[in-house]
């Protein structure tokens, strides 16, 4: 009995502190879309993160939960730290889309699609992967291993953000007469700080959907999967400076930063598999295909300011696939199978779904307000009241 209840208290403490490691990722989050806007939008991107995170929060605890994963039972640790953790993650998936939609999106309408994808969206796609699975037994019951959501979080977060950007559209001046207009970034530094305090909340993101720390087995396996987490945004950080430089002379730190973050992404679906040098290639692909995606996206009009689309949808996919033919015991159709059926659920019900919403509250401001900024027509407060607003 005295090992069983020491087992359970270490598991719960183990996961409460990996909730609180992936909290991290939320002023993360916040900083990396401050500093990448322009200053006449940090405090609208700074209230949206903070909404987002109290509605979906609220809208997972009420509803969401219980929709993924049946049940609130739990006999390992305690119920209420597998939640916490679980609601840790909810609210990256709008974070997603928030980031891609900045400088242009209204608070309330992306608010109430926030509660929509906390409340009934990613509950349906995680019931399918991780929860309850509604449909075991058909022909669309998923094998998918994604231990902690490259195709779960990331993809499910980018297919939504994809359907927004393609209803809201660019913003003001981005695409002139056929041409890109680049719009740089405010604060460099506040994007080194988000971009590390992500960096740090994935080490519990990943290590701590391993589930469990109170075994050596366990204890190894959650070590070795946040070892390889670090490995693979060490690999697409490195791979995105090489690049940037042989391309441009130039040492990009928005790009450099993304490079990491789609390292870590790609590597989300499967720490815990890899050996130490697998994660290397596979974070290295994942730099490498951020900084191929970003130009695609901008050609195709697709405006994300702060490239969310290359970052978690191009890499959630790579992640997802990447298992399917670096792991030998897990099956490449399955994984591609689970990839394509979350497309199709993610992006057709969310673009149903900002598509009614926009029809009743517009999503995107006008064009007066865009070149004003959004904070002063959505928040009557200034995050640098003393500068001169860009336009």
């Amino acid at each position: 009995m005295i090992d069983a209840d020491f087992k359970y208290i270490i598991d719960t403490f183990f996961t409460l502190f990996a909730m609180v490691l992936i909290i991290f990722m939320v002023p993360g989050f916040a900083m990396l879309e401050a500093g990448l806007v322009r200053t006449k939008n940090v405090t609208s991107v700074l209230t949206i993160n903070i909404m987002i995170y109290a509605v979906a929060s609220l809208a997972f605890l009420l509803i969401g939960y219980k929709l993924a994963f049946g049940s609130w039972e739990n006999s390992h640790m305690s119920i209420w730290a597998v939640f916490l953790f679980q609601m840790a993650f909810v609210g990256k998936t709008v974070n997603i889309i928030s980031g891609g939609v900045s400088e242009r999106v209204r608070i309330i309408p992306l608010s109430i699609f926030a509660i929509i994808m906390a409340a009934f969206i990613y509950p349906s796609v995680v019931n399918i992967s991780w929860g309850a699975n509604i449909i075991q037994g058909t022909f669309l019951d998923l094998n998918m291993y994604d231990l902690a959501g490259s195709t779960v979080i990331h993809s499910t977060g980018g297919w939504a953000l994809l359907a927004a950007i393609l209803i809201i559209g660019a913003r003001k001046g981005r695409y002139v007469n056929g041409a890109i207009r680049v719009i740089p970034a405010s604060n460099v530094p506040l994007i080194v700080l988000g971009g590390f305090l992500l960096w740090i909340g994935w080490f519990g993101f990943n290590g701590g959907s391993v589930g469990s720390i109170s075994s050596v087995e366990n204890a190894d396996t959650v070590a070795k999967t946040i070892m390889n987490t670090n490995t693979a945004g060490l690999a697409g950080a490195i791979i995105a400076s090489i690049l940037m430089y042989v391309r441009y002379k130039l040492f990009d730190i928005t790009m450099i930063i993304n490079g990491a973050l789609g390292g870590l992404v790609a590597i989300t679906a499967g720490p815990d598999l890899y050996d130490m040098y697998t994660p290397i290639l596979i974070g290295a692909v994942g730099g490498a295909l951020v900084l191929l995606a970003v130009p695609i996206f901008d050609k195709l009009k697709l405006d994300d300011p702060v490239g969310a689309l290359s970052v978690h949808l191009i890499n959630g996919i790579w992640g997802t696939l990447a298992v399917g033919i670096f792991v030998e015991k897990i099956s490449f159709i399955d994984q591609l199978k689970g990839v394509v059926v979350v497309a199709v659920f993610a992006f057709i019900v969310s673009y149903i779904i900002l598509y009614s919403i926009n029809k009743f509250i517009p999503f995107r401001a006008s064009n007066d307000a865009q070149v004003e900024g959004m904070d002063v027509n959505e928040c009557g407060v200034e995050a640098y009241p003393e500068f001169k607003r860009a336009i």
